[in-house]
């Protein structure tokens, strides 16, 4: 992209001018492809209206969206860059860009990162750097937490736990009150991740989380023991639903709205679709996922997701444009927003909603993260490692006394992948 096209581009978002000419006349034309994963409602109805948006501020330019199914994209991405590849697809953060970076399907975007605009993103340029280089930019990341009924803690006279102690305390006036603690639906197996990455990090620290998740530790020590230990003691008391591996994510939240179960381990983008399910913010609520260890700080899972354009990509032009476009204030003040994805806008210019769970996640992550910042099990694990390791993961919930098959097979994995 022509430096005059990304600085007039960026004037005309700051003014909110809708026209695509640029001083001197010139604009962008041809065919703009665009492939999402962003399928489930709301998200959809934001990546729609970027699409439309950019469309409308480039009369020359046709975008042509398409949406596929976030699960269904996970397996189709490598064939989908391979052969008559759009130009700008979806993806994640750090670990999770490695294999199409080494298999040269991300273009090197480095020299968009030079451009003064991009100096407001660089709390998050680290995530999105891999040998020195930038491969792509983030639109939005989203704490997770424990969102709970909070009319059903006030009922059994319950408070926000901070400590292991006081979960386990909690947990067992929820099921003597006839109820579940924790909703789950482990189908779809990432969700059990987000369990293993909390008592994890909380038992051993982000550091050992880490070294776990890059090969450097054996599935079989101590302290992986010791992590799995603390998981059985909530499913020996029967904290979570029954069935649980039935259910999609989803489909597990009824159990939730109904009042059968009283918290959730989950992303902020579940916010929306309580919401849609009857719960008021009266009866939501959010608290961060307690200590273990005392000695061990607080580390949050704050996935990062991402645009990047394809090594094959035909309007390279446009699409260095569209990523400038979607990582610009305003734009990420209105894709963020509550109304939006409810998520965190990654522009340290931006506006953060004043969304009260927003405003909680931006508080946690900005001032209780100081452990660090894990993007998620099956993002910071390899893809074969965190395919494996999750459904072991999922089967320990179920059949808890397989676990020494379960850290056998896995370290196998393990010393496979990375050794």
């Amino acid at each position: 992209m022509h430096s005059i096209t990304k600085t007039s581009l960026a004037a005309l978002v700051a003014a909110g001018v809708a026209t695509s000419a640029t001083a001197d006349g010139h604009g962008l034309s041809g065919t703009l492809r665009i492939s999402s994963d962003m399928s489930n409602p709301a998200p959809r109805a934001v990546m729609e209206k970027l699409a439309t948006d950019f469309d409308a501020l480039h009369p020359n330019l046709d975008v042509e969206l398409t949406i596929v199914d976030r699960e269904a994209w996970k397996t189709q991405i490598r064939n989908a860059l391979s052969a008559n590849p759009p130009d700008v697809v979806n993806w994640y953060a750090a670990t999770r860009m490695l294999p199409y970076v080494e298999a040269g399907l991300f273009m090197d975007i480095s020299d968009l990162w030079d451009e003064p605009e991009m100096s407001d993103l660089a709390s998050t340029k680290g995530a999105m750097t891999l040998d020195g280089k930038q491969w792509g930019v983030p639109y939005t990341y989203y704490q997770w937490g424990v969102y709970y009924r909070k009319d059903i803690f006030e009922e059994l006279g319950l408070t926000e736990p901070a400590t292991w102690e006081e979960e386990k305390a909690n947990c067992q006036a929820i099921i003597d009150s006839g109820r579940k603690c924790y909703t789950i639906g482990s189908k779809f197996l990432w969700t059990a991740g987000g369990w293993f990455d909390y008592i994890n990090s909380r038992t051993n620290g982000y550091d050992f989380h880490i070294e776990l998740a890059t090969g450097q530790v054996p599935w079989t020590d101590d302290r992986v023991r010791a992590t799995f230990a603390n998981w059985r003691e909530l499913i020996d008391m029967g904290a979570f639903i029954d069935d649980h591996q039935s259910y999609s994510w989803q489909e597990a939240m009824p159990f939730m709205i109904d009042g059968e179960a009283t918290a959730y381990l989950m992303g902020n983008f579940s916010v929306a679709a309580f919401r849609d399910g009857g719960l008021t913010d009266d009866q939501l609520d959010f608290y961060q996922f307690p200590k273990i260890n005392p000695d061990v700080d607080y580390a949050e899972d704050a996935p990062t997701d991402t645009f990047h354009i394809a090594s094959g990509a035909q309007n390279v032009d446009a699409a260095k444009a569209f990523l400038l476009y979607v990582t610009s204030p305003d734009v990420q003040t209105e894709i963020n927003g509550g109304d939006a994805l409810g998520q965190l806008p990654v522009n340290a210019k931006a506006q953060v909603s004043d969304d009260k769970f927003i405003q909680e996640g931006f508080n946690m992550l900005s001032n209780n993260a100081g452990g660090g910042i894990m993007q998620f099990f099956d993002r910071d694990f390899s893809a074969e490692m965190a395919s494996v390791g999750m459904e072991g993961l999922q089967e320990f919930m179920v059949f808890p006394d397989n676990l020494d098959d379960i850290l056998e097979r896995l370290e196998e994995t393990r010393q496979r992948i990375y050794q």
